[in-house]
């Protein structure tokens, strides 16, 4: 398998689960970079798309899609990457550091809607999706405060427990799932 994991962070949780994943499976990255502010474009329903990706999506077996989820939906970049590069992708992942918990993945602002969504887009293409809900590095009585998930990023120091395990075993289905 020749992976490539491609990522857009606007906090930076997103962005060092990207890195953490590219170096797990040694391999390449590259950050997505949209034309205008996201979130301006989110809050706007705008969708202007995303600037030309540095590598050939062709030349990877499995593009590793790294991107945050806000208030359940689908934002411009991912929306955007997906519709530039479909017919291109082989195989994707599609990997989340969100807010929502496992609990409530298909409530309104659940991560289960967006995997929906991207398993729609690309039907067999789509081969795992995969969320890490930041709370998973918040002391109990904090897991499902939306301030306490607001206000924390993934980092060397909070990356442990319960997150690393779930990551672990990430990895390992993506390295079997490369195995002949």
């Amino acid at each position: 398998m020749k992976p490539l994991v491609v990522c857009y962070s606007n906090k930076g949780s997103n962005s060092y689960l990207a890195r953490r994943i590219a170096g797990e499976l040694s391999c390449e990255m590259e950050e997505i970079k949209p034309r205008l502010d996201v979130f301006t474009l989110f809050l706007m329903n705008i969708h202007l798309g995303i600037k030309s990706m540095k590598h050939n999506i062709k030349d990877y077996d499995t593009i590793i899609l790294v991107r945050p989820i806000w208030m359940g939906k689908f934002i411009p970049p991912l929306r955007s990457f997906v519709k530039n590069y479909r017919d291109s992708i082989r195989k994707l992942i599609f990997v989340t550091c969100c807010g929502s918990p496992y609990s409530k993945k298909n409530e309104k602002f659940g991560h289960g809607l967006v995997f929906k969504e991207v398993e729609r887009l690309l039907g067999d293409k789509c081969i795992l999706c995969q969320a890490f809900p930041v709370g998973l590095v918040l002391p109990d009585d904090q897991k499902e405060d939306p301030q306490a998930f607001m206000k924390t990023h993934l980092n060397d120091d909070n990356f442990k427990g319960e997150i690393q395990e779930r990551f672990d075993a990430f990895i390992k289905k993506i390295q079997e799932t490369a195995s002949p």
